[in-house]
């Protein structure tokens, strides 16, 4: 990609994204985006979450974080490495979509904002990883809108379902095109009438070959230690981490990552312990002290549509990793063991416990190096812009 003498992105490549907040947790929108903030001038749109009004902890306390970030000016956060950095937005939005009302004004309160706010709106692809801004495109003109779908939304434990998934088909209807994280995600589309172009996720190997990074949180934890990272919740298969719990007769099975409504009964398990969050520039540290590194999701609409950042990583660690069956893991079979039921579950587990990880699995493991996630942005940039880069 050729830039200008004063080393910025080409003037036709501006990309405004709407997405979950930058820098929160590192989703796959924001590993593509990082990729593209060489050659493409990015305006970042932190939205507002799509849960159904409650009074609960979490929820209270995003709620003012959410009313701090629209205090504050638009800026370009802290540049990862000295590198480039997009310029983010928190504009204020209704935290609701229930009702026509709602929508409508969370329309007309974004649409006001892009128009005053961004020059070169006309001229920009907007790009969009939540289906909130569904009504946009009626109201804003731009270059070209994208729906990025990296799950269904609308069968999410603790979303609002029913609005998610109306939004959703209006903006499938709407966008000019549609990116899909996956196979399975891709077919879901179909379903509504539309085809999309698949850009899998991808893989950083550099981050999880780092030797530096804290391992503190596992600390004073009997080994050996059976790990999981990521968003604790109903998704997880709690009659296969009972299985493995009452079989173990040493260890640990530890949860790392934020809480969010998970089933009651996995903290009461024996030998499980709920670690809490830790940074993501801690996991492979994490990992090294880990014997087995595990994804134990049950079989539901939601999991069946998912296409889990973790698997990948997972694998770039060196260490065994066994999975419950999901679509997710196709094409990735010969690299873990995945396991077909509860008992299956921790069976495996309790094996690689016991032995290191086969050969046959380091050896299929390195078509990672395959999977980068500049080269996954390459491809988008090529889907959003139509040109070779």
């Amino acid at each position: 990609m050729v830039r200008d003498d004063k080393g910025a992105p080409p003037s036709d490549r501006c990309l405004v994204v709407f997405a979950d907040d930058w820098g929160r947790h590192p989703s796959s929108c924001q590993h593509l985006v990082r990729e593209l903030l060489d050659t493409c001038d990015v305006t970042w749109i932190n939205t507002v979450g799509t849960r159904g009004l409650s009074f609960d902890f979490e929820l209270m306390r995003r709620g003012v974080q959410k009313l701090k970030q629209w205090g504050s000016r638009p800026a370009g956060p802290a540049p990862r490495d000295g590198g480039p950095a997009p310029v983010v937005h928190n504009p204020a939005m209704y935290p609701g979509f229930r009702t026509r009302w709602q929508r409508r004004l969370n329309a007309r309160m974004l649409s006001n904002y892009l128009v005053a706010r961004l020059p070169r709106l006309r001229d920009s692809v907007i790009l969009s990883s939540v289906p909130i801004i569904a009504d946009l495109p009626a109201r804003v003109s731009a270059r070209s809108w994208v729906y990025y779908c990296v799950d269904d939304f609308s069968a999410w434990p603790g979303l609002d379902s029913g609005p998610l998934q109306s939004m959703e088909k209006d903006l499938v209807t709407r966008a000019d095109r549609i990116v899909a994280a996956g196979d399975n995600l891709a077919a879901r589309i179909r379903g509504m009438g539309r085809d999309a172009e698949i850009v899998s996720h991808g893989i950083d190997l550099d981050h999880w070959s780092r030797t530096d990074g804290s391992a503190a949180l596992l600390a004073n934890l009997p080994r050996p230690l059976v790990l999981f990272w990521g968003l604790v919740d109903r998704r997880l298969d709690v009659n296969a981490i009972e299985r493995l719990s009452r079989r173990l007769t040493a260890g640990t099975i530890v949860f790392v990552g934020p809480q969010q409504d998970p089933d009651p009964r996995l903290a009461a398990l024996p030998r499980v312990n709920l670690a809490g969050p830790a940074e993501f520039a801690d996991l492979p540290a994490l990992a090294r002290e880990a014997a087995v590194l595990v994804m134990p999701y049950a079989d539901l609409p939601v999991t069946r549509a998912m296409q889990p950042l973790k698997m990948r990583e997972y694998l770039a660690t060196g260490r065994p990793v066994v999975v419950t069956r999901l679509p997710a893991v196709g094409g990735w079979e010969d690299c873990m063991d995945v396991a077909d039921n509860a008992d299956d579950f921790a069976s495996r587990v309790l094996e690689r416990l016991g032995s290191a990880l086969p050969d046959s699995q380091r050896q299929a493991r390195l078509r990672l190096k395959d999977e980068s996630w500049r080269g996954k942005a390459a491809r988008l940039e090529r889907i959003l812009f139509g040109v070779n880069v």
